[in-house]
């Protein structure tokens, strides 16, 4: 009898001490992988808790653009995928051009996407991710222009989008009381066909759409500038940069970033 009460109690000690390990085991699994999901949610800082917040401004198509209500385009579907990749939710909010570099610094916008070229004047101001895509810098004129080249732009009224790169090369080249600025391109164009401005200096996709939508306007053959656009971040921000960054890569290196840029602007 004794010897079966030691052997009973043996049995309920093992059994007991598997449940306790089997729960164990239980544990670490389940909790594991939720602390890896927390720290993919919540390692970042932005703006607003779970959203990456984008300024933009929204009148230079086909990177960015209203479709009804909808801010759609190479640099909106670009932000989409970067912030998926973070588990982050996308959030666009449009502004003057000249408003996001000063909104990227106070910390009102996590990034500023534009078609926003990293030059030597911004790099002073903001942080740039590796560039996403190549943008040209063209002049629009009237048909029937006698401005037929670069060299024919000395003395003529430049229209300009203000604090863009066209408005600082077009300053930089032929002085300030040259260029007229305007909030953004279209107002620009609609000042050329006016007559208040002898030409546009503009990026060659939106004088592409600009032209098309009127008639009487033409394209300078030869380019005025070349240009590397990226995303800017608040200078010394390197948590959100680097990360941006990181899926910007990542997104570039399996072909995301052509797939989009060529959805917008087919190979000629």
């Amino acid at each position: 009898m004794k010897k079966a009460l030691k052997i009973l109690a043996v049995v309920l000690a093992l059994v007991l001490v598997g449940t306790v390990f089997a729960a164990c085991g239980k544990k670490a699994t389940t909790n594991e992988p939720e602390a890896n999901n927390q720290g993919t949610e919540t390692k970042l800082k932005t703006v607003t808790d779970g959203k990456l917040t984008m300024a933009t401004n929204a009148s230079f198509p086909p990177y960015e653009y209203y479709d009804g209500k909808t801010i759609v385009g190479i640099d909106a579907e670009i932000a989409a995928l970067i912030a998926e990749k973070l588990g982050l939710e996308l959030v666009i909010e449009d502004t003057e051009f000249n408003s996001i570099i000063p909104g990227v610094q106070s910390g009102k916008y996590d990034i500023g996407m534009a078609g926003m070229t990293a030059d030597e004047d911004r790099l002073k101001d903001v942080d740039f991710s590796t560039s996403y895509a190549k943008g040209v810098q063209v002049v629009i004129v009237k048909e029937g222009s006698d401005i037929a080249s670069l060299d024919d732009l000395e003395g003529k009224k430049i229209g300009v989008q203000e604090a863009t790169t066209g408005d600082i090369y077009a300053s930089d080249d032929y002085g300030d009381d040259a260029v007229v600025r305007y909030a953004n391109g279209g107002v620009a164009v609609e000042a050329l066909k006016s007559g208040k401005v002898d030409c546009v200096i503009i990026d060659n996709e939106p004088a592409k759409a600009y032209v098309a939508a009127n008639e009487g306007l033409k394209i300078l053959e030869t380019s005025y500038a070349d240009e590397d656009y990226a995303i800017c971040f608040k200078k010394g921000n390197t948590e959100i940069k680097d990360a941006v960054d990181k899926a910007l890569v990542e997104l570039i290196n399996e072909g995301k970033v052509k797939e989009i840029v060529d959805k917008y602007i087919p190979a000629e």
